[in-house]
């Protein structure tokens, strides 16, 4: 895989610049920033496939996040835009095989991560239904497009993904309507849906369904609510290429309707009124009267909020959330010796995961915590100088997944932003 010569030329800037200001940091920056394009992008002959680091499929939201630190720099060059846009043609073309499905092969080869009980198309290596899946490839479409100004990527294809987000997001609002089951045997209990493979019931809110969490996990209940902050998000993004870009204004009011509906559920069914923090925003809810209060490492997660766009980071009810999900009443919360900050319920206990002390500094505006969060990052990596999935919170040898890109992206993209704000300047 031939790296485009911009990427090598920041990858080097970006290692001066810490080599200066941070000299710990500059061992792993390019590690970091390079990561992706170095070892995880795979030139086909039409597109361009991206496999997630030691799992050998394409997660529609990891090669999304493991592309987005460069896409600030597609203006610029031709090569990289060659990339970004065989990536997304890559998307498009899984999105429309099986909107449903999170994570797939590079060939028709039938090759699964387990057997699911449903049949499947054979490019399909996963078919858990998670709305990420479909936010992520239309947030790096809107972002190439706004940052190169090109619309060339705009054809039919396209439109219809965004008609097929809107289709399944509205069809998912009344899950009862849906075909959609997953039901996996002889697994852990969050590895597959309850109720014979259709979930535990859930009311009308306006939101629109999920099966499972960013960290591939079964939702308790149906309604994710950093996943409706991104798809209301989404809905917007959406909407302005509809109108913008195929002169599709009645598609576009159809995103807005629904984006309206969704943030109308999120305003009545996903406040809670905590007796510690005030109002605070649940991680999941049903409808019907349940909830759940955690957050998750994985993005979207309630941390991630203003990162996902959905709000600012001195918002009262995400700041309050954000004291609540970094305490021990986040059930996912963790401090020890070497490490604090949120894990997951998909790994083991005690363990946290880098993504989430990096997302805790891309969502402050305090100093302090940023640099304390690079600083855990920094000596956490147990000698690879590469990011880890998890890592226990005393024990940095004890960690799982060596090659994972996202991690990697998500740090670069950390040390860019800290490097643009002139953070040690």
């Amino acid at each position: 895989m031939k790296i485009p010569i911009i990427l090598k030329n920041e990858a080097d800037a970006l290692e001066k610049y810490y080599q200066k200001h941070y000299p710990a940091v500059a061992p792993l920056v390019k590690n970091c920033f390079l990561n992706t394009i170095e070892t995880t992008v795979k030139e086909a002959k039409e597109d361009y496939f991206v496999i997630t680091g030691d799992i050998y499929a394409m997660w529609l939201r990891d090669s999304s996040e493991q592309l987005m630190h460069y896409v600030r720099y597609a203006a610029y060059d031709e090569e990289l835009q060659t990339i970004i846009e065989g990536v997304i043609r890559r998307q498009v073309q899984m999105i429309l095989i099986d909107p449903y499905a999170n994570a797939f092969n590079e060939s028709p080869n039938g090759k699964h991560y387990s057997d699911d009980g449903v049949k499947t198309d054979p490019y399909v290596w996963e078919r858990k239904y998670e709305i990420d899946s479909l936010c992520e490839p239309i947030y790096l479409i809107y972002r190439y497009w706004k940052t190169t100004g090109k619309d060339s990527i705009f054809n039919a294809n396209v439109k219809r993904v965004l008609e097929t987000m809107l289709d399944v997001f509205t069809l998912e609002q009344r899950h009862e309507n849906s075909d959609y089951l997953f039901l996996r045997k002889d697994c852990r209990e969050i590895d597959t849906l309850p109720g014979n493979g259709k979930g535990n019931p859930v009311g009308y809110t306006g939101m629109t369904w999920s099966g499972f969490r960013p960290s591939d996990d079964r939702c308790l209940y149906g309604y994710l609510i950093p996943a409706q902050f991104q798809a209301v998000h989404t809905l917007g993004y959406a909407a302005e290429i509809l109108r913008d870009c195929y002169h599709d204004p009645d598609t576009a009011g159809k995103c807005e309707k629904l984006a309206a509906e969704i943030a109308e559920g999120i305003e009545k069914f996903g406040i809670i009124e905590h007796q510690k923090y005030g109002k605070i925003y649940a991680y999941e809810t049903d409808g019907l009267g349940n909830y759940l209060l955690m957050d998750d490492a994985n993005t979207p997660s309630l941390l991630s909020l203003p990162y996902l766009g959905a709000c600012a980071i001195g918002d009262e009810i995400y700041q309050n959330t954000r004291k609540f999900v970094l305490s021990g009443e986040n059930p996912n919360y963790y401090e020890g010796s070497v490490l604090k900050g949120i894990g997951s319920e998909h790994s083991e206990p005690e363990t946290i995961w880098p993504i989430a002390i990096i997302m805790q500094a891309l969502t402050s505006e305090d100093k302090t915590e940023i640099k304390e969060c690079i600083d855990m990052l920094v000596n956490s990596h147990a000698g690879t100088y590469f990011m880890h999935e998890s890592i226990h919170k005393d024990n940095p040898a004890d960690f799982t997944r060596s090659w994972f890109a996202w991690a990697n992206s998500l740090f670069a993209e950390l040390l860019i932003q800290v490097k643009e704000k002139g953070f040690f300047d």
